[in-house]
């Protein structure tokens, strides 16, 4: 039987997440974190997201405010609010847990969580990674995914508004 409640349960605040990552590391499982503003979600996120559910057994992607959307993508963002987006991602079955932050970067919460796997899209690179030194100091690694060309957010709000 589905039920659609579990999709509620993934989405975390830090100390029931803090808990979570607790729980997982005394069952000795491996923890993937990835971020970003998925504010449309597409295929591009999807198989960003897949390879980073693969690079571990339990997959947490930081979602970022839509404060903080705003200020890294401009003033018509968000399309979608961040309770939308969450619900969205939690309801993947590549995704185990979701937070958000209000944060401009994810700095404080990679560091609270201390993944194993620190994993950032292609358009990334090593040294732009936010909290990639705080990850490999603590013996985890960081994979950065190669992009999925044709698949941009802000591309497709560009291309919606040209018609």
């Amino acid at each position: 039987m589905k039920s659609p409640q579990i999709i509620s349960q993934r989405i975390f605040e830090l100390p029931e997440l803090l808990h979570q990552v607790s729980r997982l590391r005394l069952l000795s499982k491996s923890i993937a974190f990835t971020n970003g503003c998925f504010d449309i979600l597409h295929m591009g996120h999807i198989a960003s997201l897949s390879q980073a559910a693969s690079e571990a057994d339990y997959l947490i992607v930081g979602v970022n405010a839509d404060a903080s959307v705003r200020k890294l993508k401009g003033p018509k963002r968000p399309v979608n609010n961040q309770h939308s987006r969450s619900t969205i991602l939690a309801s993947l079955i590549m995704v185990d847990a979701v937070i958000i932050f209000e944060e401009d970067t994810p700095f404080e919460l990679i560091s609270a969580i201390l993944p194993d796997v620190l994993v950032k899209g292609g358009d990334y690179s090593l040294d732009q990674i936010v909290g990639a030194d705080v990850v490999m100091a603590h013996g985890g690694r960081v994979v950065i995914n190669p992009l999925v060309e044709g698949f941009s957010t802000t591309e497709f709000i560009d291309q919606i508004h040209r018609l």
